[in-house]
């Protein structure tokens, strides 16, 4: 079956603007994360507005009893009320509109990149992961898709500049070293392992990703957290005062690595299956394979800890951070540093 060059053209084309849309969202992002207000901050803003209520509540109250009395009094409590309305209680909190804006941009680069790994596979009748290229622009997808949903449940904008920024070079990696023209697949990977292994891999990776931004935002709120009730102070630091609460990020980073880890050790186990199809082995410690394996046991390890008392917190976090490092080596330096059978998804 021959390339339809005009749908590779357009997947790039795709790409491209997607990256573009990224970069502006990008930037709101980042004003939004630095024009917002320490947690601290806008926790007492939060109490004197509530307070502030009540108070109004109270005199309202009082107003309407001396309306009874008179329709004098009935007058002046009528302008008391329109002259509290008219302050600035419908505004937005400072960066939320910065941050609103950027949520809209990345909805739209997301759709975009959705788009282009679509035209990619269309172009050369497949599914579009053939080789580095397409794995690392539908790993991106991935990552921001995961973000997308869980923002869906909660508010992370605080998160966004570092998972666009992740995303922009991942996609900046995909079209300057490991740009691949869309071709046929090799013999390997004609099979429909390829949708199951590759799919699971791919999940995981955007999952592990953003469970990775959790818990390094945990490491950080954490320290800060210590050292402030050390010293009897607020938490200070113009990223560790803008996050949640240290225990808040990393029960969401362990739910999130508790989540995927099952897709994990299914995606490894398909890829078994999928080598014995291949190759006529399950497994042969091909650096790929060693390297798959080597994440789900530190994985399962922080899993593991979270598990013994003793090992929570800071150092399960650690654990779980090695884990990531070793889905990066296996996801990037196999394949520029190493040779084996996978080598026909590396770099060209």
């Amino acid at each position: 079956m021959s390339v339809n060059e005009s749908l590779a053209q357009l997947s790039n084309g795709l790409v491209y603007s997607s990256m573009a849309v990224y970069a502006g969202s990008l930037v709101l992002f980042a004003s939004s994360f630095a024009s917002s207000r320490p947690l601290a901050e806008a926790e007492a803003a939060t109490e004197e507005v509530s307070a502030e209520e009540i108070s109004i509540g109270e005199a309202s109250a009082g107003d309407a009893i001396a309306a009874k009395n008179s329709d004098a009094g009935e007058s002046r409590a009528t302008t008391a009320t329109l002259d509290r309305g008219a302050g600035d209680a419908g505004a937005l909190p400072p960066g939320r509109k910065a941050g609103n804006m950027a949520m809209s941009l990345m909805w739209l680069a997301t759709l975009l990149l959705a788009g282009g790994v679509i035209a990619r596979g269309f172009s050369a009748g497949r599914v579009p992961w053939g080789n580095m290229y397409e794995f690392s622009i539908s790993s991106a997808l991935a990552v921001a898709v995961v973000f997308l949903i869980i923002s869906l449940k909660r508010d992370i904008r605080w998160l966004g500049m570092f998972v666009v920024g992740a995303v922009l070079l991942t996609l900046g990696l995909a079209v300057t070293i490991l740009y691949t023209d869309s071709a046929q697949l090799v013999p390997a990977l004609k099979s429909v392992w390829l949708v199951i292994h590759v799919l699971a891999a791919i999940i995981c990776g955007g999952a592990f990703t953003i469970g990775a931004g959790f818990t390094v935002a945990y490491l950080i709120r954490d320290r800060a957290e210590t050292k402030a009730a050390a010293n009897g102070t607020e938490v200070r630091g113009w990223f560790s005062s803008r996050v949640p609460a240290a225990q808040r990020l990393d029960t969401t980073a362990y739910r999130i690595n508790a989540f995927v880890f099952p897709l994990w050790t299914f995606a490894v186990i398909a890829g078994a299956i999928w080598a014995e199809n291949a190759w006529g082995r399950y497994w042969g410690w091909d650096p790929k394979e060693t390297w798959a394996f080597i994440t789900w046991v530190i994985y399962a390890g922080y899993l593991h800890a979270r598990a013994t008392a003793g090992w929570r917190g800071r150092k399960a976090a650690v654990i779980g951070l090695l884990g990531f490092a070793a889905f990066l080596v296996n996801y990037f330096g196999v394949n520029f540093f190493a040779s084996g059978l996978h080598s026909y998804a590396g770099v060209n």
